[in-house]
């Protein structure tokens, strides 16, 4: 999406989270920025929330007249196709000399596989380790087309690796969940089951994965994705991307 049409090469960076009520959130979201911020130090980034906690992106944005806007998410689903751009709308209306690009979603990405065998592997898990199934969670979407991302994310990493197994699951809006997800691996004679949470940040959905999982006889449950080196890559790949995207725009 590209709100007006004349680009600064060092657009200040508004990296949008969803925001949670559970403080780790936000310091973890703080933690990748402070990595994005190392990685590119001459770049302006300011956070936004789309709820639950400060600021949100239309604060993020006061005194600025041009920007890069960017969802911190997962997936494309309700959140990047309708709230951040009816609030880039907003915004727009009340300043109309603003300039906005709004980047992609960090996934789908090849790095995220990378960014979730750090997390497995700092957990104790070999990556591709084929007496190893890897339930992949994520948060799941009252979208279908956000869930089916997921899905042919687990079939592409089962083939990039020898795992005994890699299935979709889903925390919640969608099916079926981890822990029945660990449950039928369990009775498919999986010799171990990990679980790779696919999300960016601990809070509720984390951590009602980690105790419903073991419970249901997971052997390894991985931490969330937070500043791992592939997402900064991430950030600042989709920041050029929708730079160069307002680039293209203003000599067309």
């Amino acid at each position: 999406m590209i709100m007006h049409s004349r680009p600064a090469d060092r657009a200040p960076l508004i990296a949008v989270a969803h925001g949670s009520r559970d403080p780790r959130a936000a310091v973890t979201v703080e933690a990748l920025l402070h990595a994005v911020r190392q990685r590119e130090p001459g770049l302006e980034v300011r956070t936004a929330y789309l709820d639950h906690a400060p600021p949100t992106l239309t604060a993020a944005l006061s005194g600025l007249d041009e920007a890069v806007v960017l969802p911190l998410l997962l997936t494309a689903a309700y959140h990047s196709r309708v709230d951040i751009p009816a609030a880039l709308r907003e915004a727009s209306a009340r300043r109309p000399r603003l300039q906005v690009a709004c980047g992609d979603t960090l996934g789908p990405h090849p790095l995220l596989i990378g960014a979730l065998e750090r997390r497995l592997a700092e957990a104790g898990v070999t990556p591709g380790d084929p007496g190893t199934a890897v339930v992949l969670v994520s948060a799941g979407s009252s979208d279908p087309r956000a869930n089916l991302v997921i899905t042919r994310m687990a079939r592409e990493w089962a083939r990039a690796r020898p795992w005994w197994a890699v299935t979709a699951a889903f925390a919640s809006a969608a099916a079926p969940s981890p822990e029945q997800e660990v449950a039928r691996l369990r009775r498919a004679g999986a010799p171990r089951i990990v679980v790779a949470p696919y999300l960016l940040a601990p809070g509720h959905f984390a951590d009602k994965v980690e105790r419903d999982t073991m419970r249901a006889g997971a052997d390894v449950v991985a931490g969330v994705l937070g500043p791992a080196p592939e997402l900064v890559t991430i950030v600042l790949e989709r920041y050029g991307q929708a730079v160069r995207g307002l680039k293209a725009v203003a000599t067309a």
